[in-house]
């Protein structure tokens, strides 16, 4: 058998998660989850993971095509869209604080209410129960029906249905009302670190030990399960330990395998994407401290706003910051070696990458 190195798996961290171009439900169903963030710089995250991996994506085609695709809209290990079938390994979900009597009263009318007329907009709800304002989780003021409509779609009373124009509308959801006993529960569990693993692998055991404590988020009825979850898992899991850390991935993959080769294409990232979301992971791979600078205040960013990861061939070697103004597309780069590399292969991938994010983003040019 082949030692597994760590750039066996780099290459197949890569090749991976960036198969080849396929449908938008497709594409869904083998990320398992992709996850959503509000940002647009240039185009919300879930855009951005998808563009490399589904034929001829444009920005907004999730949205658009939502109600169509048998998804869910949810917390997992964090917020995002996952297949149906997935979305049900979490539920019913059983929150550690319980609402007050009064909070209940509240929630089941809002039900009531959205049951009567099949999916609404927050603003409808709050125009009919006038619930005032509240202050929210960052210390600002929202709508407090707002701020119901979301416990309620976490505790699984309803769904997103649809969204106009980035707000969530919803709509009653349908599901099992009893919680699954304990082998049941330990068997969905498991279920949910595939799903984990399937998504991000390889990985390293801090970031499985991590990601099984984020599924708290997901499943917290089932909190008390994660010591037993990793247990299993680590046992269940393909493991090699390379250069004193512990790796781990699905037992039926071979990283050292030469199916998993990166090709030469030129690809900026989301800060979310699979291949660059595990920063632990990142730094043993490239040698170098990839940082989210969105909530940096900006005299302390040193990469910019929302620096998408520049991977070429098998290296992250840089980043971009884009942005549109007057209808045209603006990137600027930079480059962990203090340059771009000169090579005339890369200039053309660079290139034929910024033409495809003009045309994601519905640029022409």
């Amino acid at each position: 058998m082949t030692a597994v190195t760590l750039d066996h798996l780099r290459h197949y961290a890569i090749a991976r998660t960036l198969f080849r171009p396929t449908t938008l439900g497709r594409a869904i169903t083998r990320l398992g989850f992709v996850q959503a963030d509000p940002i647009r710089a240039p185009a919300r995250a879930q855009d951005l993971t998808l563009r490399h991996r589904v034929v001829d994506y444009r920005a907004g085609d999730l949205e658009r095509r939502y109600a169509r695709l048998g998804i869910e809209e949810d917390f997992f290990v964090n917020y995002g869209f996952l297949p149906r079938a997935h979305h049900a390994l979490m539920h019913p979900r059983a929150p550690r604080r319980a609402w007050t009597p009064a909070r209940a009263t509240q929630a089941q009318a809002v039900l009531e209410f959205v049951r009567a007329h099949g999916a609404v907009h927050p603003r409808e709800v709050d125009a009919h129960f006038a619930h005032g304002k509240t202050t929210n989780w960052f210390g600002g003021s929202s709508n407090a029906s707002t701020q119901l409509l979301d416990e309620m779609h976490y505790r699984g009373l309803l769904r997103v249905a649809r969204r106009d124009g980035g707000t969530r509308v919803y709509a009653v959801r349908h599901g099992d009302a009893t919680e699954p006993d304990k082998d049941t529960a330990a068997a969905r569990m498991d279920a949910l670190v595939d799903l984990v693993v399937a998504k991000y692998a390889p990985l390293p055991f801090a970031t499985l030990g991590q990601l099984i404590s984020h599924l708290g988020i997901g499943a917290p009825q089932w909190r008390a399960e994660r010591a037993g979850t990793l247990a299993r898992a680590k046992q269940r899991l393909a493991r090699q330990r390379i250069d004193g850390v512990d790796w781990y991935w699905p037992a039926d993959e071979k990283p050292s395998a030469s199916r998993w080769r990166a090709d030469e294409r030129v690809r900026l990232l989301t800060p979310f994407d699979p291949v660059v979301w595990d920063r632990r992971r990142f730094e043993h791979f490239w040698g170098w401290a990839y940082r989210f600078e969105a909530y940096t205040p900006a005299p302390k960013r040193q990469l910019g706003y929302y620096a998408l990861p520049l991977l070429w061939h098998d290296r992250v070697i840089g980043w971009a910051n884009a942005g549109v103004s007057g209808g045209a597309l603006n990137v600027t780069f930079g480059y962990v070696a203090g340059r771009a590399p000169r090579d005339a292969a890369f200039r053309r991938e660079l290139a034929d990458e910024v033409d495809r994010l003009r045309g994601f983003l519905g640029l022409g040019g």
